[in-house]
């Protein structure tokens, strides 16, 4: 019985170290740039694309830096994944859980492109 606590308590403090660090950036998306301007030049919009990071339960755990750090890279990887290599970020929003301390989610949106 005390065996099953113990392993229940490790990974309960697991899921928490985990949600306290930022997405980690893939190699394929630290190829990707996030800019504030329209792209202009030879480039193909792709679609959009949303990163974000936290939630109601490790959002309260994670610092407001990796919450937008890891959203960012989520947005990166995510653009990588469509085949882009820049984004025109569009938007970023903070959101508050009922009941949270502060900041429990960001959310950044942007534009996909392909530019050459």
């Amino acid at each position: 019985m005390i065996v099953k606590v113990n392993a229940a308590v490790s990974i309960l403090l697991s899921a928490v170290l985990i949600g306290c660090s930022a997405i980690p950036m893939t190699p394929e998306g630290s190829s990707v740039e996030l800019v504030t301007e329209k792209p202009t030049g030879n480039c193909k919009p792709l679609g959009d694309a949303v990163g974000s990071q936290g939630n109601w339960f490790t959002g309260d755990y994670t610092s407001n830096k990796n919450l937008l750090v890891g959203a960012r890279n989520d947005l990166r990887n995510k653009a990588a994944k469509m085949g882009g290599n820049t984004v025109w970020v569009q938007d970023k929003a903070n959101t508050n859980a009922w009941g949270s301390k502060g900041t429990s989610n960001t959310t950044v949106l942007g534009v996909v492109y392909r530019c050459d």
